[in-house]
């Protein structure tokens, strides 16, 4: 319960700071730059998820129903750009298209007409920021969505064909019926992203909430704006949270898990064929492969006056407090993991659920929550110091790695708990209740014989955290000790100082960690179809 506390702690400091009296520059954001938040946020969720269900749930349609060249291949490597932080592809894709690159000189050589036009104006705007965050988040809809095609069993679709409808008639009729609990999912998590988002719309400098909560942090020095910005953000997260609660109501979807034999592919041949083919290749070259093209060619011409010995400090920075972040959320995850199997409440059940709604909320929202009630208590213990030594203790919390961490564990614990949660139920079993039955205490039945059975489910959520703890950058931007500095935060300041070519080096290592929980990822989905 403690552990539970204390990751609610931001939330509930943001909840009652909402409250507290408005200050002249949250009155002068309401009759100015409010509306331009509430609006660029809500275009940027519709645009964003939009664009993320067409290109998620078609392309899952495909490569689950149909059998066509390369699918085989476009089946795990469609979730790759999910190892692109949305900020990284929006700085790359400004890059690409400068004024003075290659390829605007080549279009202008081509067509003169464009010697007036200059792409990178119109991708730096709200709509190319949309474009970008789509192009790195389908994957989570394509992901959810692809593994509730291939469940379906081959009555309900084969049942269709048989009635003489067409291929589209059976997908909007019946699929996707079927797999609308599926997509509702992929779909949440990707607007929980758009407004989670900061590097991207920063970068093009779209102004949105998020945005507005370091605006109202950093240069205008109001920590009650930012709660009550922060605030606003929470309402939008919650009211996504209810309104895909509310959509599954009590509908129930027969979805043919427990079908013996899974649908089988139709072969597409011809026009069709090569249509699949493209509709897969589009998504996966330009939210993947041409911008990691490019950081690869970036990197090759700046390693030689890059990799320093700064450099692998910087690394060992992020690397070693990916790995501390891990170990205790991690922990913390097993500890109220084994504390809800132990004593399955209905108070411990209701506390495990609230403890992860951290992941639902943005990480500057989380931020914020956490860095006012650290400096409260920092405050506190500087002046008992005083009073009863003459001498002041500093930030030892607010101003160190501790706030960092702590925002971590608030942030991640879903991460974490959820797969913890999965292996209880089906790698333990019932012999820990064996085990105390034989007189061993609760303490020693989870050293001796849950941890063991777990180890490659810990391992799992450890690695899944590290990936996300590495890839953070809002959260990390607000709380980092001063002149410290991660990969993600070192690669963002870089390209903003339009020193973009400098940042794939960073930005490179970040990917090529990201991929590892996406391989893993893909296996386990593909393990639900023989």
């Amino acid at each position: 319960m403690v552990a539970v506390a204390l990751t609610t702690l931001p939330l509930m400091v943001i909840s009652f700071g909402v409250f507290g009296a408005g200050s002249e520059t949250w009155q002068h954001m309401v009759s100015t730059v409010l509306p331009d938040y509430l609006r660029n946020s809500a275009v940027l969720m519709v645009g964003v998820g939009a664009l993320a269900l067409l290109i998620g749930v078609s392309t899952a349609w495909l490569v689950a129903a149909y059998e066509f060249p390369g699918r085989s291949f476009f089946e795990w490597s469609l979730v790759l750009p999910l190892a692109v932080p949305t900020y990284i592809i929006a700085y790359t894709y400004a890059g690409i298209f400068d004024y003075w690159g290659p390829l605007q000189g080549m279009l202008e050589s081509l067509w003169p007409a464009m010697a007036d036009v200059h792409i990178r104006g119109a991708i730096m705007s709200r709509e190319g920021a949309m474009l970008m965050m789509a192009l790195v988040l389908y994957p989570y809809v394509y992901v959810i969505t692809r593994a509730s095609f291939l469940k379906q069993s081959t009555s309900a679709l084969e049942m269709a064909r048989l009635l003489g409808r067409g291929p589209w008639h059976t997908f909007f009729r019946v699929a996707l019926p079927m797999a609308r609990p599926a997509v509702a999912g992929g779909l949440t998590l990707v607007l929980m992203e758009v407004l989670n988002e900061y590097g991207a719309v920063k970068y093009y400098g779209v102004p949105t909430f998020t945005t507005g909560i370091f605006r109202a942090w950093f240069p205008l020095n109001d920590p009650g704006t930012a709660i009550r910005l922060s605030g606003l953000l929470l309402l939008f997260v919650f009211s996504l949270i209810i309104l895909e609660r509310l959509q599954r109501g009590r509908a129930r979807f027969d979805d043919g898990a427990s079908a013996p034999r899974p649908a089988s592919r139709l072969t597409l041949k011809g026009r069709g064929a090569f249509a699949a083919f493209a509709a897969c290749l589009a998504p996966l070259a330009f939210g993947f492969i041409l911008p990691v093209t490019q950081l690869v060619y970036w990197a090759a011409g700046a390693a030689a006056g890059f990799v320093d010995v700064r450099f692998l400090m910087l690394t060992a920075h992020s690397f070693g407090l990916a790995v501390v972040a891990a170990f205790l959320i991690v922990s913390v995850a097993l500890l109220v993991g084994y504390a809800v199997r132990l004593s399955p409440t209905p108070l411990l059940r209701l506390a495990s659920r609230v403890a992860v709604l951290g992941y639902s909320i943005p990480g500057a929202v989380i931020a914020v929550g956490v860095f006012i009630p650290l400096v409260w208590m920092d405050r506190r213990v500087d002046s008992v110091a005083q009073a009863a030594f003459g001498t002041s203790t500093g930030l030892l919390l607010s101003g160190t790695l501790v706030a960092l961490v702590f925002a971590y564990v608030v942030r991640f614990l879903a991460v974490a708990l959820n797969p913890v949660d999965a292996g209880f139920k089906h790698v333990c079993g019932n012999l820990d209740e064996t085990s105390r039955s034989l007189g061993v205490s609760p303490m020693k039945t989870l050293l001796r014989v849950d941890l063991p059975l777990l180890k490659g489910t810990l391992l799992s959520a450890a690695l899944l955290v590290f990936v996300d703890v590495l890839k953070e950058l809002p959260l990390t931007l607000i709380l980092r000790p001063f002149n410290f500095d991660t990969l993600a935060t070192h690669a963002y300041q870089l390209a903003s100082d339009e020193l973009v070519a400098q940042s794939a080096i960073p930005a490179l290592l970040i990917i090529l960690v990201g991929l590892a929980p996406v391989i893993v990822l893909n296996k386990l989905i593909g393990k639900t179809r023989p």
